[in-house]
Formats: structure tokens, C-alpha cells, sequence
């Protein structure tokens, strides 16, 4: 099942990587170069008006008693001459209070704000956001000359800017404004070297699946293109080498395949012309071996049994051969399964052992010599390893022939059914001399694949061993080739050990 990390290809992942990271960088650089400017912008402001205002309050002397109505001139004044931007001033003396603009601004002056003004004498401002307007607020004490030591006195007066900061705001926000607008083209701006990063990664990756995908299809001479000297270019010549070793073991592998076909073939062929004489011989010996002494007779009779063991072998030898490589085809034909089966069973005389369920009208494209090896291989094999009576039954299987052979017997035991087909391969070492050559069940085997079906091997609910074979009805797509030479008689002698060989001839 995929998971959210394979939703994406590796080509959006590294898209969006590099986008991310311009992301990062443009708003970063923007918040930083927006906060510096948004300082500057504030604290200039800041400083021409505390400045200013303090010139103001300084050069003020007001006349006392204090007047209310020449105080507010003195302030219209006072305002008149504000920086940056125009200001309300306000006045505290006592209780009176006084005003430059028809406004209200006081309660945009904090407590601290006041408290801070009437007890310092170089006095002090904030910046406030009331109602969401931004204001910078100040206030200054009015001092008095003493002539005695010439010190500055707080009079009592405070007098108060408040200077509204909206022009300030427009500049932050055009700030704001030009950060995001010049952050989203050059997020679009940076999606081209994304890309094109992008391609300049995946094309050596693409190169490598396709050099992969081409080796896993045999292809072993598969290369690839080495470019650059940077990390993809060590990764395809890594490729090339193991590639090179590869093939070169493949090869070797095969080499030593071919002649191990070509020995055991060449070897087979061989013997077959001097085995066909000596079983000319031990025929004439066993016809004459009743009129010889007992010791004599014994000896002639095995010299038979184990000169028809070894043509048995050899003609395995050369069956397993053309198997491996692949000189093997079909001669298939259209023939009935049941007479099939009962022709095999009655070239053996195996007619009146064996237990058969063979319904009629199942007609099936196959090989019959073939099929006649399948059947007799695995019908002998039961009976001389299992128990009779031994059962050969037909049945149909959607579009699939199956042929069950089921002995009495003991059946397999669990650590020989994974071998059971094996070449060679004996459950039981006290049966290493047996009659079988050990190559029985892996020709059944190889001729059932042969027709594109399958076979099994189990031990049955009730005891006994239970071969299923399935063929399909249709044959295999390649059906059709000349005769490939003479099949083994495995089924006309003795039938195979039971651990994965089958009968011998």
C-alpha cells in the first residue's frame, strides 16, 4: 500500500523542497528587512518629534497666574510649529486644562504616561494604538529659571503632544505590500531553477531504473552514461562496475551450465551403445541362468538388474539433458484422458491393481507420449513405495484436467515433501541403492510444465500419499514442434524410491 511519502514523485518532492526553502529565504528576508525599515520609519519619526517638542517646552515660559485662554494661544502656537506632523497639545496645570485642537485627545495619554511627566524633568513619550490608529504621545515638563545657582525648576505645567502616526502606518503598510508582492514572483521566479534542478537530479535516477529494469530482463551488457565528476556520476560508475561483475559471473555461471549439460549428454550418448550390447548379453545370460550352478546364477541375475539400472539412468541422464536445454517440444494431439490413462495402466499390466474413477468425455490437447510417462512415473512410484490398493482418478477443474494418484501407504514424510521433486534426491539413505535413479518425479515434473500445468504432492486426510497433477484443457500456447527423440519407459520396470524420483525402466 502506498504511503503519503510515495503519493508525491520524487520530481515534486524535490520541487517543492527547493520552493520551501525560497519560501523560507524571500520571507525571511522580508520580515527582517520589514522590521528594520518599520524601525527606522517609527524611531525617525520618533526622534524629530520628541525632539522638537522638547525645543518647544523648553522655550516656553508662561506667564503665571496662568491665564486659560492666553495659555491655549501659547499652545495653538506651540502646535502650529510641530515636526514631522502636525500635533494636539494639550496643557495640565492643577486642575486646569487646556487644548490646541477641538479633539478630545486625552485618553489616549496613559497613567504611567503622566506620572512619568510630572516627576522627570527631561520628560518622556510612548507610542499607543487606541481604537486601531497608532498615536506617538509625549510628555514635557515646563521648567523655570531660579537665578540663585542658576537651576531649572518644574513650574507645575505639563504640557502634552499626542501626534496621530497615520502617515507612518502608509509607509509600514507599502512596506508590507511591496515584501509580499516581491516574495510571490520570486517564488514563481525560483520554480524554473527548481526544475530544472529538478531534471538535472531525476535524469541519472531515471537512466539507473531503466539500466535496472533492463538487467532484471536479462540484459546484462547494460551500461550507463557517465557525466560530470559530482555524486550521480560516482553512483553510474559504482553501476557500470557491478554491472561489468555481474555479467562477467552470469556468464561464467552459464559457461559452466553449458558444459555440465554437454558432459552429462555427451557422456549419456556414449553409453548407450555399449549398454545396448551388454543388455543384449544379460538377456542371453538370464535365459540361460537356470542351468547354472546357484552362485553363478545369482551373479548373472545381478549383473542384469543393475545393467538395466544404469541404461534406466542414462536414458534419465539424457531426458533431464535435452530438458535443461531446452531442445524439448510437443507432439500434442487430441485424445480422450480416460482411454489415455487406461492404455497406460494396460501396456503395464497395472489393469488389475489399481483402482481407477475415469469418467468419460474429458478431451484434452496434450503430448500422449508425455502424458504416458506422467502417469506411469507417478502410478509406479506408488505402488512400489505405498500400499495398495493405489487409485487413479479424473476430474475437471474449471478449464483444468486433474489427475489424482492416491496410494495406502505410509505417505511422505513432512521433511521430504519440500524436496519431493527434486533431482536425485532419496527420502530414505537406506535407499540409496535402490531401483530409481532419482530422477523419476523431476521428469514428471518437467513434462507437466512442459504442458503449462502443475503438480503436487501431499499426504491425504485419510494416510497415503496424494499426487494431484493439473493440465489445462487447451494445451500450452506453444503446443506444437518436432519429436525431441525417444522418451524413457520408466513405467515397464520397477517404480522409483519415493523421496522425489520416480519409476525406472
Amino acid at each position: 500500500m502506498p504511503t503519503a511519502a510515495s503519493a508525491f514523485g520524487l520530481r515534486t518532492r524535490l520541487v517543492l523542497a527547493f520552493l520551501l526553502v525560497a519560501a523560507v529565504s524571500a520571507v525571511t528576508t522580508a520580515a527582517l528587512t520589514y522590521r528594520e525599515a518599520r524601525s527606522a520609519v517609527l524611531v525617525r519619526a520618533q526622534d524629530t518629534a520628541v525632539a522638537s517638542f522638547r525645543e518647544e517646552a523648553e522655550r516656553f515660559v508662561p506667564s503665571l497666574p496662568l491665564d486659560p485662554e492666553s495659555l491655549r494661544w501659547n499652545l495653538y502656537d506651540i502646535a502650529a510649529r510641530a515636526k514631522p506632523h502636525p500635533w494636539i497639545v494639550f496643557a495640565e496645570y492643577g486642575s486646569l486644562r487646556a487644548s490646541s485642537g477641538d479633539r478630545p485627545v486625552s485618553g489616549v495619554l496613559t497613567a504611567e504616561l503622566r506620572r512619568t511627566a510630572h516627576t522627570s524633568p527631561h520628560g518622556t513619550f510612548e507610542r499607543v494604538v487606541k481604537d486601531g490608529k497608532a498615536y506617538l504621545t509625549i510628555g514635557m515638563p515646563v521648567m523655570t529659571r531660579v537665578v540663585a545657582g542658576g537651576r531649572a525648576v518644574p513650574s507645575g505645567l505639563v504640557l502634552f503632544a499626542v501626534m496621530p502616526m497615520t502617515n507612518e502606518e502608509v509607509d509600514i503598510d507599502a512596506l508590507v505590500t511591496a515584501a509580499r508582492d516581491g516574495a510571490l514572483p520570486g517564488l514563481a521566479v525560483a520554480l524554473v531553477p527548481a526544475l530544472l534542478a529538478a531534471r538535472s537530479v531525476l535524469r541519472p535516477v531515471r537512466e539507473l531504473r531503466r539500466a535496472a529494469h533492463s538487467m532484471g530482463g536479462g540484459q546484462l551488457d547494460t551500461r550507463i552514461a557517465v557525466r560530470g565528476r559530482d555524486e550521480m556520476a560516482a553512483l553510474a560508475g559504482t553501476f557500470n562496475e557491478s554491472a561489468a561483475r555481474l555479467e562477467h559471473s552470469v556468464q561464467e555461471l552459464r559457461d559452466a551450465g553449458t558444459r555440465a549439460r554437454r558432459f552429462a549428454s555427451d557422456v549419456s550418448h556414449e553409453l548407450r551403445t555399449p549398454l545396448a550390447g551388454m543388455l543384449a548379453v544379460t538377456d542371453v545370460l538370464d535365459e540361460d541362468a537356470g542351468t547354472l550352478d546357484p552362485d553363478t546364477a545369482r551373479a548373472v541375475r545381478l549383473i542384469s538388474a543393475e545393467t538395466g539400472k544404469l541404461a534406466v539412468l542414462v536414458e534419465d541422464l539424457m531426458e533431464i539433458s535435452r530438458f535443461d536445454a531446452r531442445a524439448v517440444s510437443l507432439v500434442t494431439d487430441e485424445v480422450d484422458a480416460a482411454e489415455a490413462v487406461r492404455s497406460t495402466l494396460s501396456g503395464r499390466q497395472w489393469l488389475d491393481r489399481i483402482r481407477t474413477e475415469l469418467p468419460e468425455g474429458f478431451r484434452i490437447r496434450l503430448d500422449p507420449r508425455r502424458f504416458d510417462v506422467i502417469v506411469a512415473n507417478l502410478v509406479g512410484n506408488a505402488l512400489r513405495h505405498g500400499a495398495e490398493p493405489v487409485t487413479v482418478r479424473l476430474s475437471k477443474r474449471g478449464g483444468a484436467l486433474i489427475v489424482e494418484v492416491h496410494d495406502n501407504g505410509p505417505g511422505i514424510a513432512p521433511d521430504a515433501l519440500p524436496h519431493i521433486f527434486d533431482r536425485f534426491y532419496k527420502a530414505d539413505a537406506a535407499r540409496a541403492r535402490s531401483s530409481g535413479s532419482g530422477l523419476g518425479l523431476a521428469i514428471t515434473e518437467e513434462n507437466v510444465r512442459l504442458h503449462g500445468g502443475t503438480i503436487h504432492a501431499r499426504n491425504a486426510p485419510g494416510g497415503g500419499a496424494l499426487f494431484t497433477v493439473e493440465l489445462p484443457f487447451e494445451g500450452p500456447a506453444s503446443a506444437s514442434g518436432a519429436p525431441d527423440g525417444p522418451l524413457p519407459a520408466h513405467a515397464s520396470g520397477p517404480p522409483d524410491s519415493r523421496g522425489g524420483t520416480g519409476p525406472t525402466a
